[in-house]
């Protein structure tokens, strides 16, 4: 696929992966949010003192992808009520968000065509990414963490994007040190626990005061 034809192919994957976050978002029930606040200290009782888009947005990402032992996520609830069409871009895109990982990515170099070519640093493998703000505001070797879906040939964040730096990742494993230590890498990765822990760190050290998730222009 030519450049254009990646981009057009991503745009329209994105407009649809953003349809299916707003209508999981309607499955979230108030609770469940107030859960997660608490989790990155943006809560209290049943206070919830999240003041950005930003925060909102890490709050809605755990709610969604991420629940307590014996109970459904919110994406999973959505998929019991969602109308689509066998073999749509649609079901593609939502199969592929309920299979997202989340982990500390890295930008090992640009792809030839479009997009970046990232390293799962926790799962020691490489994956090609397309995503328009990413590959414009970035360069090789900058880390964030995020989950990753992958619904083409090439994988698409989630709308979460936390730049990682060392200092960072000391807060988060220290904060998660003693219920992680005794876990291999690919299952830290998986445990809900990690992306909770880097996102708290990421709020506490205010990195998040500088990030901006916002949808690239789609094409007319």
């Amino acid at each position: 696929m030519l450049r254009g034809e990646i981009l057009d192919r991503y745009r329209t994957l994105r407009a649809i992966s953003t349809r299916h976050h707003s209508a999981a978002v309607d499955c979230l029930a108030r609770p469940v949010i107030l859960e997660q606040a608490k989790h990155l200290g943006l809560a209290y009782g049943r206070a919830l003192f999240a003041d950005s888009e930003e925060e909102m947005t890490l709050i809605f990402d755990l709610a969604i992808h991420t629940t307590k032992p014996g109970h459904s996520r919110a994406i999973d609830r959505y998929a019991k009520v969602a109308v689509l069409a066998p073999g749509s871009d649609e079901v593609h895109m939502f199969e592929a968000m309920r299979e997202a990982r989340f982990s500390v990515w890295q930008i090992e170099d640009r792809h030839e065509a479009a997009g970046v070519i990232v390293s799962d640093l926790l799962r020691d493998t490489t994956t090609w990414l397309v995503d328009e703000g990413l590959t414009d505001s970035t360069e090789p070797g900058m880390a964030f963490a995020g989950r990753l879906c992958w619904p083409a040939d090439f994988a698409m964040t989630c709308g979460v994007i936390v730049p990682v730096d060392v200092e960072l990742m000391e807060e988060a494993l220290l904060d998660s040190a003693a219920s992680l230590r005794h876990i291999d890498p690919e299952r830290v990765a998986d445990d809900p626990r990690f992306a909770r822990a880097i996102y708290r760190a990421a709020l506490d050290l205010g990195i998040m005061d500088n990030v901006v998730f916002k949808e690239p222009a789609m094409a007319s």
